[in-house]
């Protein structure tokens, strides 16, 4: 039993730490947004489908030796492929659609190895089985799913910190290895008892599930699964861009596999099914605009209530209908296929279905429908007994409300707005206030975050608004200028282009944006670039990859402006990342990275950074004007030299950024969150 138990366990254990693993190497590559996990999780939910398509074929159709040897093989093969570091090459030009050449990358960087451990659960499970006649496998899934969450658990208080990237994926391969090992003596012990099934009763049988439960099994699967992801969209983008929430939403979902296919069997249907109208009510109630009063913490704790009743009644439910061992493989291969139908629905459809997150609410409805099936589900009844019922009406009544007001919550998310669009990188809305008035302005959100306004009336339209006033870091840096000679300035991030405001005649601004949604709406919707006296061009793009296949530039100004959400993308603040900026520097130029965000405390990291490179650096905060026009910022300037900071526009202000020895500088294969939130 140990040797199965601790196979399952290492196997589920590599499962859930390659995954964010592999999801902060490729980060960087494709803008830090939030979507890089949601496509990464769609990637290893699909290799969990194949995993388990495998073992079932394997199991059904292979006798034990064969099934030994061919599992050695792939074992040995995948071995061969190590480590899992993705290849540069990989890296995105910035015309590629994201989403595809992220599962590519992940399919050639870590497929089978992945692929391999996916398959022990169910694998494994159906060899016990076999060989220990009459034993109960389905508490090895509890394990696995055990393992799954310590690991998902364990990276960011104790691997990130403390292990680069690419140490993190050496240890990783290493740790393959010894489960390669480990399941290939579990495949030869199967295989050997071959011999021995003759004269032992085969295993439990039982009746075979017919095409209605499993269609049971998928939907009950799927339903979850898109509620985990939509949970974690919305968290990240429209509630709190806080590093590491998405971790919240798939611990809650690992927790409730752990406790309802534990052998004591925690879910109570009686209990969660009363608990979980009041928890789809909450979720409902926070895709209302106006729940946000609430504040972040509540709101957060609500959906995770919530999130844990909705899950334990699905996987809750599963447990309850899971089949005799003889169909075990069965069994998970149609839980695969729910949770990556799930997946795909909100990776990949809803993207591109939905102008906003409209996956949340279509996965709240399901759920209520589903709740009203399993209340409804008497044998003894025919269907048309089941509905007509007193009880089943009401519950029909309930869930139809229920999707009445959600629907009337996604119409009222979007009404007020005068364009939403969405893709891989977020949604972006455009809202107007007060038209056709002196005090009118439109604004640019991703998700909840301002990401730009302007005046709408004709004479205010150029002057500087939110994060860009004159006496804010980047309002100084502009001021540094000799008359007569033109500026040469890079913007990493358009927004809406607020930045062009400051061009003069012969200045060239050069933007750097990775959404190519944004210059549609910075051109259309806003008038900032169209207006600018100075000559503009936009690279569509990641920023640092641009950089890096540029030519130097000699700027005389980089504007560090790129922000996922609230969070500036951590590889555009790693020594590498400024190495490449000053390399585009003129040597009196200045960086100008703006780090104003509720969460983060980026100031000692640049300090590290400033320190690492021996340049110089300067703190610049302002506060939030009488009048809300101009926010409070914080902007961070780096420059080669202190004498920058002696000039007019920096004279009797300002500050050297704080030092924190326990921050050290990041780089591409080191950064630590956790130490500087706020």
């Amino acid at each position: 039993m140990s040797l199965y138990a601790l196979t399952i366990f290492l196997s589920a254990f590599l499962l859930f730490q390659v995954q964010p693993l592999i999801a902060k190497t490729i980060l960087a590559w494709f803008g830090g947004t939030a979507s890089v996990w949601t496509t990464c999780m769609l990637f290893f939910q699909l290799e969990l489908l194949l995993g388990y398509l495998y073992a079932h074929f394997s199991i059904s159709r292979l006798r034990p030796r064969p099934q030994a040897i061919l599992h050695t093989v792939l074992l040995g093969m995948a071995v061969l492929l190590l480590p899992v570091i993705p290849s540069p090459a990989w890296k995105p030009a910035g015309s590629e659609n994201p989403t595809v050449q992220i599962l590519l990358l992940l399919l050639a960087t870590v497929g089978l190895p992945y692929l391999l451990c996916s398959t022990t659960g169910p694998l494994v499970q159906a060899w016990y089985a076999r060989r220990e006649r009459g034993a109960a496998p389905y508490h090895l899934f509890a394990l696995s799913n055990l393992g799954s969450m310590l690991a998902l658990l364990s990276y960011p208080p104790l691997v990130e910190p403390y292990l680069p990237t690419r140490q993190q994926a050496w240890i990783w391969s290493g740790a393959f290895v010894v489960f390669a090992v480990l399941c290939a003596a579990v495949a030869w012990r199967s295989a050997r008892g071959e011999e021995e099934a003759a004269s032992v009763p085969t295993m439990d049988r039982g009746p075979a599930p017919g095409w209605l439960a499993k269609l049971q099994w998928v939907t009950l699967a799927a339903c979850p699964s898109i509620l985990m992801l939509a949970v974690t969209n919305h968290l990240t983008q429209d509630v709190a861009s806080i590093p590491f929430l998405w971790i919240l939403p798939l611990t809650i979902y690992l927790l409730s596999f752990i406790l309802t296919f534990d052998a004591r069997g925690w879910y109570r249907p009686n209990i969660f099914l009363l608990l979980l109208a009041p928890s789809l009510a909450g979720m409902a109630y926070l895709q209302w605009t106006e729940s946000y009063e609430l504040g972040v913490v509540r709101t957060i704790a609500i959906f995770a209530v919530a999130l844990f009743v909705a899950c334990m009644v699905c996987h809750g439910e599963l447990a309850a209908r899971k089949p005799a061992p003889a169909h075990l493989t069965s069994f998970y291969l149609m839980l695969s296929i729910g949770g990556a139908l799930g997946g795909l629905f909100v990776g990949v459809v809803a993207p591109y279905l939905f102008i906003s997150y409209f996956e949340l609410p279509a996965g709240i409805a399901l759920c209520g429908v589903l709740a009203w099936l399993i209340a409804i589900d008497e044998p003894d009844l025919t269907w048309p007994q089941r509905v007509a019922s007193v009880s089943s009406l009401s519950l029909l009544i309930g869930v139809s409300g229920l999707t009445v007001f959600l629907v009337r919550s996604m119409r009222d998310s979007v009404k007020d707005y005068e364009l939403v669009q969405r893709n891989f990188y977020g949604s972006l809305r455009v809202r107007e206030s007060n038209p056709g008035q002196w005090e009118g302005y439109r604004t640019l959100l991703h998700g909840s975050i301002n990401h730009g306004e302007q005046w709408t009336h004709p004479e205010r339209r150029r002057d500087l608004l939110t994060y860009y006033c004159a006496n804010s870091g980047i309002g100084r840096a502009m001021k540094r200028r000799v008359d007569g000679v033109p500026r040469k300035v890079a913007v990493l991030g358009l927004g809406a282009g607020t930045m062009a405001a400051f061009g003069r005649p012969g200045d060239e601004f050069r933007f750097y944006e990775i959404n190519p949604i944004v210059p549609k709406l910075a051109t259309t919707q806003f008038t900032f670039l169209p207006d600018s006296k100075a000559k503009t061009e936009v690279v569509l793009g990641d920023a640092r990859l641009s950089l890096e296949r540029e030519a130097s530039q000699q700027f005389d100004i980089i504007m560090m402006d790129a922000f996922s959400g609230d969070s500036i993308p951590v590889h555009l603040v790693t020594i590498e990342a400024f190495e490449q900026y000053f390399r585009h520097l003129k040597n009196d130029g200045i960086i100008v990275v703006h780090i104003s965000n509720k969460y983060l405390d980026l100031e000692p990291v640049l300090a590290a950074a400033a320190r690492t490179l021996g340049k110089a650096a300067r703190v610049f905060e302002t506060g939030e004007d009488d009048d809300g026009n101009c926010f409070g910022t914080t902007y961070v300037l780096v420059a080669n030299s202190t004498r920058v900071f002696d000039e007019a526009p920096f004279q009797g202000s300002g500050h050297e950024p704080r030092v924190d020895d326990k921050v050290p500088a990041w780089t591409d294969g080191y950064s630590n969150m956790f130490r500087i939130l706020k």
